[in-house]
Order: C-alpha cells, then sequence, then structure tokens
C-alpha cells in the first residue's frame, strides 16, 4: 500500500507557521485546498476518457458549436445565482459530454463546487443491483451524492429505453433536485420532437428512424426536463468519425 508524500512546508499537518511583526502565527497551508479540490475531482467520478475535456480544448468548428460553447461559458459564469440547468441536445459525436465535463471542471478548479458524473444508463444500473440481497449497498447509498452533488452531470438521457419504474424512479430523481435548487445539466443523442419543424434539416443529423426524446424517456420526465433546463442544441458532423479517419495510418 502507497501513501501520499508528505507535504515540504507542512509536513502533512495542514498548517505552516510564519512570522508577522515578531509574532508566530499558524495560517493553513496551501496543501488543504489542493487536497479539497482532489477530493471533488474523486467525487465528481468523471470517466477517464474525459477527465482532459476543456472549454480550451473543444472544436467549436461551426456555429452551432460555438453557440453551445458560449452557453456554457455563461452558465459557469453566472454559478451559483443561475437557476436552469441545461439539455445538450444532438447527435453523436458533436461534443455534448465533452461540454458538460468541461463545465463540471471549471466549476471545481475555480467555484470548489460539489460535482458529479453519471450516465444514465449506470445510474440505473447501480440503483437496480442495490435490489440483490447479496448488495452491500442500499437504494440511499447511490442516491444520496445524486442528490446532493451542487451540479449533476446525465449524461446519455434516454440511452435506456423507459420503462414504468425508470420513469418513476429518474422523475423521483430530477424532482428531487428540482425542488432542492440542484442544477442538472443533461446530455441526449434524440431529437426533441418539438424541436424539428424542418425535416430536411433534422435529417442531416439524424437517421430518418430516429426515435424522439420523449418517446425514450416519456412525457412527463420530458416536460419536467423542459421546465428546469435551457435546450442547447447542437448541429454537426460526428467528430469521432472526423478524428478517426484523419488519424488512420496505412
Amino acid at each position: 500500500m502507497t501513501t501520499e508524500p508528505e507535504c515540504p512546508r507542512c509536513q502533512g499537518n495542514g498548517w505552516v507557521l510564519e512570522e508577522v511583526d515578531g509574532t508566530v502565527r499558524a495560517r493553513p497551508c496551501g496543501c488543504r485546498a489542493e487536497r479539497r479540490l482532489q477530493v471533488l475531482f474523486e467525487q465528481a467520478r468523471i470517466p477517464r476518457r474525459y477527465r482532459d475535456c476543456s472549454l480550451q480544448n473543444f472544436d467549436a468548428r461551426n456555429d452551432s458549436l460555438r453557440n453551445a460553447r458560449k452557453i456554457a461559458e455563461k452558465f459557469i459564469k453566472n454559478y451559483p445565482v443561475q437557476d436552469v440547468g441545461l439539455l445538450f441536445l444532438g447527435p453523436c459525436g458533436v461534443g455534448k459530454t465533452h461540454l458538460a465535463v468541461a463545465v463540471l471542471r471549471v466549476l471545481i478548479e475555480t467555484k470548489g463546487v460539489a460535482c458529479l458524473f453519471y450516465d444514465f444508463r449506470e445510474l440505473i444500473r447501480d440503483i437496480q443491483s442495490t435490489f440483490s440481497p447479496d448488495s452491500p449497498l442500499n437504494e440511499s447509498d447511490v442516491l444520496a451524492p445524486v442528490f446532493q452533488s451542487d451540479v449533476l452531470v446525465l449524461d446519455e438521457l434516454g440511452a435506456k429505453r423507459t420503462t414504468a419504474w425508470v420513469e418513476e424512479t429518474v422523475f423521483y430523481i430530477i424532482n428531487q433536485r428540482y425542488n432542492n435548487r440542484k442544477l442538472t445539466l443533461f446530455t441526449s443523442n434524440y431529437p426533441d420532437s418539438d424541436q424539428e419543424e424542418d425535416e430536411d434539416r433534422r435529417d442531416a443529423f439524424y437517421k430518418k428512424s430516429e426515435e424522439s426524446l420523449v418517446d425514450r424517456i416519456g412525457v412527463r420526465l420530458h416536460s419536467r426536463i423542459y421546465e428546469m433546463c435551457k435546450i442547447v442544441r447542437i448541429e454537426a458532423e460526428d467528430y469521432r468519425k472526423i478524428a478517426k479517419q484523419a488519424g488512420y495510418r496505412f
């Protein structure tokens, strides 16, 4: 078992001594803030794949992406007086998760905000796993950090088809956060049936057979999310395909 090296400034006790006007006084060591930051990042559960995502390395290659980044920047600037969350809507590979994680990272680093990242499917699986008699956790163990985090990212909303139980559970979670004025950022790959007035424009980015977001999560949950979030629609080609093709070597 390895242990972290002691801070050379305070030898691990969190305080340093300094002389001011002939009087020796103790002040908090800078390592306390560093440890606090480390704990916040660990608690945020940001997947390794996205840990380097930032606003600076976000590829804003068209007006839609630049507008989405501007909205993310405004959200950060306004926090904590920001009173609505964000719902990033767009097809696969346009940077929705990148932007959501970038918001979390800046809030943690600059404002010390307690944040949490959860994939929609993983959250449902984690809750369901507590129903097993062999589970060391109960449902409240999973839900407590989801309820308590100041800012939650719920990624891939609608990726798991909604059953009555899933819809009720997610509505309960979202409603708890809404009632306690906790902000939530969502991402979803599904088009919104209320937004698609121009079918040709929609078909440029989504498959014609694609279900809508309301098809995946239900009318009640869809309505509540619209009440608590600003909708950020992103239109762009799949960056993953572009980057992978450009990166292939033969």
